[in-house]
C-alpha cells in the first residue's frame, strides 16, 4: 500500500463544489493522518446542492468558506489534486519552485447540468460519487 502523503490540497475553478467535496471526504476517510486543504483559482460561495448531497451521505459542509489560491497561508503540501482545467494551471505554477507532486483528476462540473431538481442532484451524486470512488483508490483506508 502507498504510504499516506502528509498533506493534500484539492483545488477547483470556484472552491465551491468539487474541491469542498473531496476535501471531506478526505477528511472523513483520513481524519488527523493527512492534513486536508482546498482552493479555488476564484472563489464562490459553498454551493446549496453540495452541501444538500454531502449530507446525504453524513458529511456537513455547510460552514465551508471558500479560499483562492493567492489566500493560502501554506503552500508547503505533499500533494495538490485539481479537478479542473483552471486549477490544474493555477497548480503548475504554484510548484514550480517547490518539492510538491500535482495531479489532475478532471472532474465534471455540475452545474452545466439542466432539468429538474432531482436531475441536478444527480448531477452532484455523480461527482461526489466520483470524486469518493478515486479517493477511496488513490488513498485506501488504513487499519490502525
Amino acid at each position: 500500500m502507498a504510504r499516506l502523503p502528509s498533506s493534500v490540497l484539492f483545488a477547483c475553478t470556484l472552491n465551491s463544489i468539487r474541491s469542498p467535496m473531496a476535501a471531506a471526504l478526505m477528511r472523513k476517510l483520513h481524519g488527523r493522518r493527512v492534513f486536508v486543504d482546498s482552493v479555488g483559482v476564484r472563489t464562490a460561495p459553498i454551493d446549496p446542492f453540495a452541501i444538500a448531497v454531502m449530507a446525504e451521505i453524513g458529511v456537513d459542509i455547510k460552514d465551508h468558506q471558500a479560499k483562492s489560491f493567492d489566500e493560502l497561508e501554506d503552500t508547503s503540501f505533499d500533494l495538490v489534486i485539481s479537478l479542473s482545467p483552471d486549477a490544474q494551471h493555477t497548480a503548475v505554477e504554484l510548484t514550480r519552485s517547490v518539492s510538491c507532486d500535482v495531479e489532475f483528476w478532471p472532474v465534471l462540473d455540475p452545474t452545466g447540468m439542466e432539468g429538474s431538481r432531482e436531475e441536478t442532484l444527480n448531477a452532484y451524486r455523480m461527482v461526489r460519487d466520483q470524486l469518493q470512488k478515486r479517493i477511496l483508490e488513490r488513498f485506501p483506508a488504513q487499519e490502525n
